[in-house]
Order: structure tokens, then sequence, then C-alpha cells
């Protein structure tokens, strides 16, 4: 297959990855394009259950037109506008598959469909070998904010001649970054959502990691590059892209970082 639409500095890299917004970002893997979280959107409001209304601020870097084709959306969950809004649910119509959530797969229909924490389904590369797609456990708050938050995921992409790619999803536990870490650290590429996004209704406790716990994670995963994820564009994030620039670099981390 050949790809088209934006193509990233990929000096020195095996795996191209682009952050085109928000959690949305294209990793080009195994000659198969796969996108996270997909919000082509522009700035507006979504209104969301309980009253809240998320307010999105900036539309994408890349609009859907201009991305070009998708193998695969990896789907944190649907649950919530800022992971799945308008544009990007009429984007999982026209991509052969999505894997998500047991909850988010209900729901969405369609080509969704469903990896439990550690299980995996294989895709086959078109030169030949596959690319094994494992969804690992992931918390999207503190422990015991399931039934308010709902159900999340994350994702690690493996092959044969490949390096690894940890994609985060929107996850608040560290502890649930060190199960991952024991099978699979060391983390070649670590596609981490941070901004620190919190709900009065938990107490304020973050529902994503901040910028002090992606770089935890990062030294967790003894990860060789990370890419932030999820800090822009939406005006319920505590933090941004520049507090996770901070945080790493007084972590020593800084030349870990790949920053668009």
């Amino acid at each position: 297959m050949t790809a088209s639409g934006p193509t990233p500095d990929t000096t020195n890299e095996q795996i191209p990855v682009s952050v085109l917004g928000g959690p949305t970002v294209l990793v080009e893997y195994g000659g198969l394009r796969f996108l996270t979280d997909p919000t082509f959107d522009g700035p507006g409001d979504y209104p969301s259950p309980g009253g809240r209304t998320l307010v999105k601020t900036a539309p994408p870097r890349t609009g859907r037109t201009e991305l070009g084709p998708v193998d695969v959306v990896l789907l944190s969950h649907d649950q919530h506008a800022d992971n799945l809004d308008h544009s990007g649910r009429a984007l999982l119509a026209e991509v052969p598959r999505t894997f998500t959530t047991a909850s988010a797969a209900g729901r969405l229909g369609g080509t969704a469909r469903a990896l439990a924490p550690w299980e995996s389904a294989e895709l086959p590369r078109p030169g030949g070998g596959a690319v094994t797609v494992t969804a690992v456990p992931a918390l999207h708050g503190p422990k015991g904010s399931e039934p308010i938050v709902g159900e999340v995921t994350g994702f690690v992409l493996t092959s044969a001649d490949l390096p690894s790619v940890y994609v985060s999803g929107d996850n608040a536990s560290l502890e649930l970054v060190q199960e991952i870490a024991d099978r699979y650290a060391p983390v070649d590429t670590a596609v981490l959502f941070a901004g620190a996004p919190r709900m009065p209704v938990l107490d304020d406790a973050l529902l994503v990691l901040d910028g002090a716990g992606t770089a935890r994670a990062a030294q967790l995963l003894d990860a060789r590059r990370v890419v932030p994820a999820h800090c822009d564009s939406w005006a319920h994030f505590t933090e941004t892209r520049e507090d996770v620039v901070r945080a790493f670099a007084a972590a020593g981390l800084a030349d870990r970082l790949q920053l668009d």
C-alpha cells in the first residue's frame, strides 16, 4: 500500500509518528496506517451527560481530507467528545478496522472490534508478515472511577522486525503503566496522552496523566522516544504541552521527546 497524507520528519526513525491535534496521532507501522482517537471537527462546544460541556479550542493540524487513507483506528474510548468527535465518528465508517473496548464496540457497531486487556489481533502487512495489536489496560481516573468515566484501553503494536509502539489512551494509572512495562519494556516509542484533565465529581483527581506522570511513565517503560498527545485543543485540559516539556527536562529526559 502506498501511504499518502502528512509526512512527518522521520530522520533516524523507523516508525513515523505525527500528532494531528488533541489525542489524534498517525502512526505508520509495518506498511499500515494507524490513527488514534480521531477528532477532526473545528472548535466548538460538546454538551455531555451530567451537564458538563467540553469545549474544543483549535482545529486539527491536518484535516480529514489531507490525511489520506487509514487502515486501522485505535480508539481509547468513544464516550467523550475529546476522543471521538462528530467527524471522527464519520471516519470510522470509512476505516476497515477499529479496535476499542467492549462497551465502545457494542455502541459503535460497524467495523469496531472489541479487544479485552492483553488480547491481541494480527493484521497482515502489505509486504508480508504481520503486525500484532494488543490491547493493554488503562484507567481514566482514580481507582473506582470506572462507573463515572467508563471503560478505556491502550494498545501496543509489535512486529517481528520492527521496534515496539505503546499508545496509552486516556490513562491516569502509573500502576498499570508498570504492568505494561513488565511485559514490554524497553518500549521503543511511547505515545503518551497527557493534559491533566480533572473532574469535580471525582474531587479533581487526574483523569489522564499530568506532565510529571508522563515523565515517570517514560522512565517505567524505558522508552527511547516519547510522543506527547492529548495536551492541546481542549479547554478542560489543565496542562499544556509546555508542562510536559518542563517535566521531562526536570527528569533529565528532554532528549527523549518528539515534539512537532
